[in-house]
Formats: C-alpha cells, sequence, structure tokens
C-alpha cells in the first residue's frame, strides 16, 4: 500500500474511468474522459508527493526504439511504479478527449487503464461510479498545431501499449506462479487481469494511429527509418512485448493440455486461458487491419528490399502462426490453418 490517500485517490480514479465507456453521445464522453484525466492529475501529484519522478531523458536508451519512443527501462519502486504508469495514462487521458476513438476501442483502452491503476497502486476496485466526488475539470487547451498533436499522440499511444505489455507479463507470469503451487482461484483472478491488458492492445494502437495516414506516411514513418534513425524501427524491438511473449510461453508450457482435455478437469481454467489466447489472436489479426489501413501494401521499412512479402502479409503470417499453435487450445480453433501450417512444416 502507498497511503491512504493514494489508496482513495486511485480508487477514485479506477471509478471514473469504469464510467468512461458508458457514454453514448461525444459530449458527454469527452467530459468523462476530461473527468478521468483530472483525477489522474490529482493521483500523480500526490505520488510525486512521495517522491519525484525519475528523470527517464538523462537515462541511456538501450534501442533506436526506446530512444525514438521515449521509453526507458530501470528497477523502479512500487511508488515510483506506479507514478511513471500514471505518468502514461494521464498524457493518454488527456489526448483521448480529442483523438477520435470508436468507443468499442475506447472501452477497451481505458480497462486496460483501469486495471493498471489497480495493479500498480495495490488498490481495491472500488463498488461503482455512485460513490466517486466530483472532480474540478480543467478547460481544453488550445493553439497547439494539429500536426504537433499527431506526433505527439503516435508516441502517446505506443507508450500506453508498451504500460499494457509489462503489466500483462506480470499477469501471466503471477497466474503461471499460482498455477505451478496449485492457487487456481488466483491464476483465474490474474488470467482476467492479463485478458484485459491483452484487449487492449491493439485499443492503444488504435489510439496512435488516430491521425491522417498521409501525415503518417508522409512524417511519421520516415522519422522512424534511416537517415532519420541508425536502424529501420520494428516491433521486434520492443521489448515490453517480448517480456510478454515468454510469459504466455511459460504459461503454455504449465498447461500445455488442449482445450477439451483441460476442461474435462479445470472447466473454468480452460476458459480463461482461452479467453486470453482468442484475445491474442485478435491483437494479431486488428494488427493487421491497422498496417493496411495506414500503409495499403507497402512493405514495412524494417523489410529487405528483396524480401518476398509486405507489412500486411508479414503481419497476417504472425497470425497464421499464431492461430496455428492455439488451435488445440481454444474451444473454437483455427484448425483450417493449423492443418495448413503442419502440412508446410512436413512437406
Amino acid at each position: 500500500m502507498l497511503g491512504p490517500r493514494v489508496d482513495a485517490e486511485a480508487k477514485r480514479t479506477a471509478c471514473v474511468l469504469a464510467g468512461v465507456a458508458t457514454h453514448a453521445r461525444p459530449i458527454e464522453r469527452s467530459l468523462a474522459l476530461r473527468q478521468a484525466a483530472a483525477a489522474a492529475c490529482e493521483l500523480v501529484a500526490s505520488l510525486s508527493d512521495l517522491a519525484p519522478a525519475v528523470a527517464g531523458e538523462g537515462m541511456p536508451a538501450e534501442s533506436t526504439s526506446q530512444s525514438f519512443f521515449r521509453v526507458r527501462e530501470r528497477e523502479l519502486s512500487d511508488q515510483q511504479a506506479a507514478l511513471h504508469g500514471l505518468l502514461v495514462i494521464h498524457r493518454a487521458l488527456e489526448d483521448l478527449c480529442d483523438a477520435p476513438l470508436s468507443g468499442a476501442d475506447l472501452a477497451l483502452e481505458v480497462a486496460g487503464m483501469r486495471q493498471s491503476v489497480i495493479d500498480l497502486t495495490g488498490a481495491s476496485p472500488g463498488v461503482g461510479r455512485d460513490v466517486v466526488p466530483p472532480v474540478a475539470v480543467p478547460e481544453p487547451g488550445t493553439g497547439v498545431s494539429l500536426e504537433s498533436v499527431w506526433s505527439a499522440r503516435w508516441l502517446i499511444g505506443h507508450q500506453v501499449h508498451v504500460l499494457f505489455n509489462v503489466c500483462a507479463a506480470v499477469a501471466v507470469a503471477d497466474a503461471t506462479g499460482h498455477l505451478r503451487h496449485g492457487d487456481s482461484d488466483a491464476a483465474l483472478r490474474r488470467l482476467g487481469d492479463a485478458t484485459v491488458y491483452v484487449r487492449g492492445f491493439p485499443a492503444a494502437m488504435v489510439h496512435a494511429s488516430t491521425i491522417p495516414a498521409d501525415y503518417y506516411r508522409a512524417a511519421i514513418r520516415q522519422s522512424m527509418a534511416p537517415p532519420s534513425v541508425d536502424i529501420p524501427l520494428s516491433g521486434r524491438q520492443h521489448r515490453g512485448y517480448k517480456l510478454f511473449r515468454a510469459a504466455m510461453r511459460d504459461l503454455l508450457s504449465v498447461v500445455p493440455d488442449s482445450y477439451e482435455h483441460l476442461a474435462a478437469r479445470a472447466p473454468k481454467l480452460a476458459e480463461a486461458r482461452g479467453t486470453l489466447l482468442e484475445a491474442d489472436i485478435v491483437d494479431g489479426e486488428r494488427h493487421v487491419t491497422l498496417a493496411y489501413s495506414m500503409v495499403h501494401l507497402d512493405r514495412s521499412i524494417a523489410q529487405k528490399p528483396e524480401g518476398p512479402d509486405n507489412a500486411v502479409a508479414e503481419l497476417r503470417l504472425m497470425r497464421h502462426r499464431r492461430a496455428a499453435q492455439y488451435a488445440s487450445l481454444i474451444r473454437f480453433g483455427d484448425h483450417y490453418i493449423a492443418d495448413a501450417v503442419a502440412q508446410l512444416r512436413h512437406s
């Protein structure tokens, strides 16, 4: 626990976030987002009173990707981890007040934010919006160019994605540890938490991409390739995502049973694992369609010129491999793809 003041404000922030997605009309939704941003700002202030944030820009980047997306790695105390996570959430909420994100993706992203607040601060989830005291809402800012907003949004959405990756990796690792020690109830809870984050992965990427595709191709995409950077940026350089993938491999080494076999002895675990794996497949599928909307049939900036595929084809192949791996582990597996992949491997 980080103290009663932080606990109270974390509960309030979590409750406000829980209510954001229930507002269907744009004006009400914008107000709810501004209230959530204001609550997150107060929580950041309370955490900062305990100890100031680490000056991340003064730390060396371990990759070109970390430098570009303003991400650093360092061992942090619980208070510092909470503070830096809430700083990401606060900036994202402020941007979401204006970002044209769909209601469905907004719900997924703020659900991930809410879970992050709970996990990072140790606060209990809370019981509902009716217990949330009012929060002073600042007026929206003006005077910033659209190009600056779009460039910042690209970084903000990716930072939310990194936060969700790390939180999901921890949740999956916790679930795996609980399974190894026979605590199935705790494992189910953490698998559910991990699923919230994984469902938030594509929503955070869509948030980053709520900018004109022409501006992305003309300005941002060029800044992620030489000569702007030493090497082209790609998802393979994101260590947070690598941590998540490693945690998923470890989970499946502990529960490798087919869906039918696992459901026969532990139906709730089979369902929770299947829900997480389905979310992981959908993340891959949405990455395909998002890339198509931004770059159409162009090659990835990280692909070699002599390669046979474009960005969309390569991402689709990644989706197919993941779906083939999970086919027997989920209730509605893609067995057509699994059979095709198996034949290719034996041909």
